[in-house]
C-alpha cells in the first residue's frame, strides 16, 4: 500500500467530512471554470474565509499556470506517495488562500483507478476541516474519476456559457450526477453573459430541460459578465480580482461568493 492508502486505512473520513467543500464542475471546457475557481477562492478569502483551492482537473491542471506560481510539491508527488497532502499545500499570499496543484500535462493522475481517486476523496476531507471552504476545481467531462471526487454532502457548481455545447453537457453532467447521488446538491453559474438578462435566458433553457426530463432545478447561483479584461489578467498569470478589484464582473463574482456564503 501506499503511504496515502495506510492513512486513509488508518484515519477514514468523518461521515460529515466535506460539506464545506464547493466543487466548481463543467461538462466541457472552454467555459472559464478554472478562472472562475481562483476568483471565487480569493472572493471567499476576502470575506474572511480561510480557503482551500484544490486543482482536482486530474491530468490537465493549470491552476498554477494560470497564477504563473512555481510549485515545488504538488499532487503527482501525493499521488506517489512522496509527501502528505497537507505537505503539498502552497500558500498564495496575494490571493489569500491555500492552493494544492495538480501536475499540468501528466496522465498519471488522469489513469487513476476509481478506489484510488476515492482514498484521494478521503485525505482531502480530512484535510478540509481545517477551513472554512475548499473550491474543488475539477476536470470537465462526466468521467466517473472526475465525479469521484464530489462530496455528497457538498455542493457542485456546474459552469454554463450560452455556447449550445455547453448546455447538452451541463445537462448531461447534471443527469449523471443525480444518477449517481438522487440527493446532490447543484447549482448552476452562468459565465460570460453579455449581461444579465442573456444569462437569466440561458439558465432557464438548462432549467427547462432538466425538468423535463430529469424532475429537478438546479439553482441558479449567479450569472458573471463577459468582460474582456479576463484573458489580459489570465496572460499575465494574474487574479483576476487583484488585477481589476472594480467593474461588473467583479461584482457579479463578490455576488456569487455571497451566495455560497448564504447571504
Amino acid at each position: 500500500m501506499t503511504a496515502i492508502e495506510n492513512r486513509i486505512a488508518v484515519h477514514p473520513a468523518s461521515q460529515n467530512a466535506g460539506q464545506n467543500v464547493i466543487n466548481i464542475a463543467s461538462g466541457k471546457g472552454g467555459v472559464g471554470k478554472t478562472w472562475l475557481s481562483i476568483s471565487l477562492a480569493q472572493a471567499l478569502a476576502r470575506r474572511d474565509q480561510r480557503v482551500l483551492l484544490f486543482d482536482g482537473d486530474l491530468g490537465l491542471a493549470n491552476v498554477d499556470i494560470q497564477l504563473g506560481l512555481e510549485i515545488e510539491e504538488d499532487l503527482g508527488n501525493v499521488i506517489a506517495g512522496q509527501v502528505s497532502l497537507n505537505q503539498a499545500i502552497t500558500p498564495f499570499t496575494d490571493g489569500g488562500f491555500d492552493i494544492i496543484a495538480g501536475r499540468s500535462g501528466s496522465g498519471v493522475l488522469a489513469d487513476l483507478d476509481d478506489n484510488r481517486v476515492r482514498r484521494l476523496q478521503s485525505e482531502l476531507w480530512l484535510l478540509a476541516q481545517r477551513y472554512d471552504k475548499v473550491i474543488v476545481d475539477l476536470g470537465a467531462g462526466v468521467e466517473a474519476g472526475v465525479r469521484a471526487l464530489t462530496p455528497r454532502g457538498g455542493m457542485t457548481v456546474v459552469v454554463v456559457t450560452d455556447e449550445p455545447t455547453s448546455l447538452t453537457d451541463a445537462y448531461a453532467f447534471i443527469k449523471v450526477t443525480l444518477k449517481q447521488n438522487p440527493k446532490a446538491r447543484l447549482g448552476v453559474v452562468i459565465n460570460m453573459a453579455k449581461d444579465r438578462h442573456q444569462g437569466e435566458r440561458t439558465y432557464a433553457t438548462l432549467v427547462k430541460a432538466c425538468e423535463n426530463f430529469l424532475k429537478f432545478k438546479p439553482e441558479l447561483v449567479g450569472v458573471i459578465r463577459r468582460d474582456d479584461r479576463v484573458p489580459d489578467a489570465i496572460r499575465r498569470q494574474t487574479a483576476f480580482l487583484s488585477r481589476h478589484p472594480n467593474g461588473d464582473t467583479t461584482s457579479d463574482i463578490k455576488a456569487v461568493a455571497a451566495k455560497l456564503l448564504g447571504g
